[in-house]
């Protein structure tokens, strides 16, 4: 893999190209002092100040006892009581309110590959929902899987040359509450070719699929040929879509093909075989009954940055789920 591949699938490169067929979305360049906040696990958890009183907490009680957990120990130097003073980013928190408001009032956020979806449990709504700057900042400051962009984006590359992006972007992304996790699907691309296409939430049966696959299928294919087979200049790599009420479909994100990507019900060698005997039609998977459901994916990290290589630990998980699968549909079928 080449850094200019990995290059493409960040959002502030892509979504421009193709914001058209996309959700609506703002983007901002961070200050590199916001980048080293992120970065900064040697104090305490501090949130940035707000400008606008806002807090990421709103419902929260204060108990005034809880409160003298953390103090700074009279008598103690200069540089401890600044340490401890949370940091504020004006001129950000102003731009973000506005581009807040401009998509309505509610946002997901993003930096320039990934989203902080392993900390989604420490919102007041569980989702990655937003509404403030400092509902954003909390998401990205708990965020573990956030490290992937920030310092190793670029581990799989075969000539790496950096370890980090010159600049970093925070996308903002319409909150559509609506949005049904049943119809968003990724997408393989080889050879500029497509060459596969996944149920993107692996951990679900959803019985309404049955009947939609070979529509949706054509659905995805047509959009693919469109609007991105020319356009995304990348012979190998995947992409995210979702498909609306009225059968539009919108492309989500853009990955890198292998690396840190998950092929989700696929492996990459089936990939690389569809690819190799170009068939009639799409491999489409979807989980087709609830014994079909992938377990284990739905972990601490985002789909995209679970280590599912030789070795990792998480193949044989995967293989040992498996095979108690196919143990359990052997006995309900002797039963029956």
């Amino acid at each position: 893999m080449k850094e200019e591949e990995v290059n493409r699938c960040q959002i502030q490169e892509w979504y421009p190209k193709f914001k058209s067929v996309s959700i609506k979305t703002r983007i901002h360049e961070l200050p590199e002092s916001f980048v080293q906040y992120l970065l900064d696990d040697s104090g305490p958890f501090l949130l940035p100040a707000s400008i606008s009183n806002e807090d990421a907490l709103p419902n929260r009680i204060h108990n005034p006892e809880e409160e003298d957990d953390y103090q700074v120990v009279e008598g103690s130097d200069d540089d401890s009581e600044q340490s401890s003073l949370p940091p504020s980013f004006p001129e950000l928190e102003l731009e973000i309110k506005e581009s807040i408001a401009s998509l309505g009032g509610a946002v997901f956020p993003k930096l320039n590959w990934s989203a902080p979806k392993d900390s989604a449990w420490i919102s007041t709504t569980g989702t990655l929902r937003c509404s403030s700057f400092c509902e954003i900042a909390l998401l990205l400051r708990s965020s573990d899987s956030l490290v992937h962009d920030l310092c190793h984006a670029y581990d799989s590359c075969s000539e790496k040359t950096s370890s980090r992006p010159g600049s970093f972007f925070l996308a903002l992304r319409k909150w559509y509450p609506s949005l049904q996790p049943e119809m968003e699907f990724r997408c393989f691309v080889r050879n500029q070719n497509l060459v596969g296409i996944s149920q993107r939430e692996a951990t679900t049966f959803y019985p309404s699929l049955l009947a939609s696959k070979d529509h949706l299928g054509v659905l995805i294919e047509d959009f693919f040929m469109e609007h991105l087979r020319s356009r995304f200049k990348s012979e190998n790599y995947t992409f995210d879509v979702y498909v609306t009420k009225d059968k539009r479909v919108k492309v989500i994100d853009f990955n890198p093909w292998g690396a840190f990507t998950l092929p989700l019900m696929f492996t990459w060698e089936e990939l690389v075989q569809n690819d190799n005997e170009q068939g009639d039609g799409v491999d489409f998977r979807i989980v087709e009954s609830q014994c079909g459901v992938r377990p284990g994916l739905k972990t601490a990290v985002p789909f995209d940055y679970v280590d599912t290589s030789s070795g990792s630990g998480w193949d044989q998980f995967f293989r040992n789920a498996d095979e108690e699968l196919q143990r359990q549909d052997r006995s309900s079928e002797a039963g029956a």
